[in-house]
C-alpha cells in the first residue's frame, strides 16, 4: 500500500497544469503545420508520458542513491517547471511564443533529466526516452506554430 501512494505522488503532480487547461479550441483555431496532429492526440500522450516519467521518478526514489545527487533533484524540478508551464503560457495566455519556449525548455531539460537518471539507474532513463522524443516532436512542431501565427 505504501509503494502505491508513493507512486501515485510521483503521478499526480504531473496533471496539476491540466486544472489550468484554458480555451481548448485554441489550438485548433490556430494555423497549423500539414504534420500537426488533432489536438485529441495531446490528451492521449500526454497522459501515457506522465505515466512513464513517474515510473521512472518512482525506481530513482525507491534507490537510496538519488539522494545525494543534487543534479537529479534540480532537473526534475527544471523539467517539471517548463512542462507544467506550457498548459497556463500557450492555452490560458494564448500565447503561442512562450508555449515554444516552454516546449523547448522542457525537450532540452528532459535531456538533462535523462542523463542525471541514467547516472542514478539506467533501466529508470529507459523510461524517459519516448518524452525525449515526443520532446523533440512536440519542439520541431512549435516553431512553425508560433511562426504561422505571428
Amino acid at each position: 500500500m505504501k509503494k502505491i501512494l508513493i507512486f501515485l505522488l510521483c503521478l499526480i503532480p504531473w496533471f496539476f497544469s491540466g486544472l489550468f487547461m484554458g480555451n481548448m479550441d485554441f489550438y485548433d483555431n490556430l494555423y497549423l503545420p500539414i504534420f500537426a496532429p488533432p489536438g485529441i492526440t495531446f490528451g492521449i500522450v500526454w497522459p501515457i508520458l506522465y505515466l512513464l516519467i513517474a515510473i521512472s521518478i518512482f525506481m530513482i526514489i525507491s534507490n537510496n542513491k538519488y539522494k545525494d545527487n543534487k543534479s537529479y533533484y534540480w532537473s526534475l524540478i527544471i523539467n517539471y517547471i517548463f512542462n507544467q508551464s506550457f498548459t497556463i503560457l500557450f492555452f490560458k495566455l494564448e500565447s503561442p511564443f512562450l508555449g515554444m519556449i516552454s516546449t523547448i525548455g522542457t525537450f532540452v531539460s528532459s535531456l538533462f533529466l535523462y542523463s542525471t537518471t541514467k547516472d542514478i539507474n539506467k533501466k529508470a532513463s529507459y523510461f524517459l526516452i519516448p518524452y525525449i522524443i515526443w520532446g523533440i516532436f512536440a519542439s520541431i512542431l512549435s516553431i512553425p506554430i508560433y511562426f504561422m501565427n505571428v
